[in-house]
């Protein structure tokens, strides 16, 4: 896999801003609108699954519940869908080194209780848990990464989900420069990064893996950032690299 292979291949600068105020406001309606969208996607046309364990990452301030769609989707294929376990995302706690090595922790039981590698899938900050612990496990434990409309090569400062943080923990959202080199670093497995330049909390730029690497690639879908979760062009992408091999 590269980047040619992916619908729409880009590369970007990471110097962005938020989007637009009038993006953010139009998130709802746009989001209840690919949801309807979604009910008449024929899920019978899309690549059957092998079985194998795909836990998915919600979030910040997201759960099991806006995951459903996205989780009852790899179930219908055929795959071990799991949640990650943990409830409302409201961000690391304590130290995050070992917050991550913690998830990780469990992200190698499940592979481990299945005896087969395990795919990642994260919408938002979900996909940053996705990538970080892909790169503490390796591929030895993990087949395949995707991140939806996640910003790991940006700022704080190229989200609108400050304020939702901030409410959240009572602090800024913070990124030093060495965490900040570090997420932008791709995981050491096939990995998929899938944005929209018409998100409306994550700047699109931030969501782009820089550089040429043979295992990733970017691929644009056309819709909000709240609605990634059942989009069905998202759907499609993530049915289709599950089943690759």
């Amino acid at each position: 896999m590269n980047l040619s292979s992916s619908p729409t291949a880009v590369s970007a600068e990471a110097t962005g801003s938020p989007p637009s105020w009038l993006l953010l406001g139009a998130e709802p309606m746009r989001a209840a609108y690919e949801l309807a969208s979604a009910q008449f996607m024929k899920k019978a046309d899309l690549p059957a699954g092998d079985g194998h364990p795909v836990m998915l990452f919600p979030g910040l301030a997201t759960d099991a519940r806006m995951l459903s769609p996205l989780k009852n989707l790899c179930s219908d294929l055929g795959y071990g869908a799991l949640d990650w376990g943990r409830g409302f995302n409201t961000g690391p706690e304590g130290d995050i080194e070992r917050w991550l090595d913690r998830l990780a922790d469990d992200v190698a039981q499940h592979a481990d209780e299945h005896d087969e590698r395990i795919s990642l899938v994260g919408w938002s900050l979900g996909g940053i848990y996705a990538r970080e612990v892909a790169k503490k496990l390796g591929p030895q434990r993990v087949r395949r990464v995707i991140t939806i409309g996640t910003p790991f090569s940006g700022s704080a400062k190229q989200t609108r989900a400050g304020w939702v943080y901030r409410l959240l923990n009572g602090t800024e959202p913070v990124l030093g420069p060495t965490w900040a080199r570090r997420l932008a670093l791709p995981p050491p497995v096939p990995t998929t990064s899938i944005y929209s330049r018409s998100d409306g909390v994550v700047s699109w730029q931030a969501c782009i893996q820089r550089g040429r690497h043979p295992h990733v690639e970017n691929v644009e879908i056309s819709g909000s950032h709240c609605g990634m979760g059942w989009n069905t062009e998202v759907f499609a992408i993530v049915a289709d690299r599950l089943a690759r091999r």
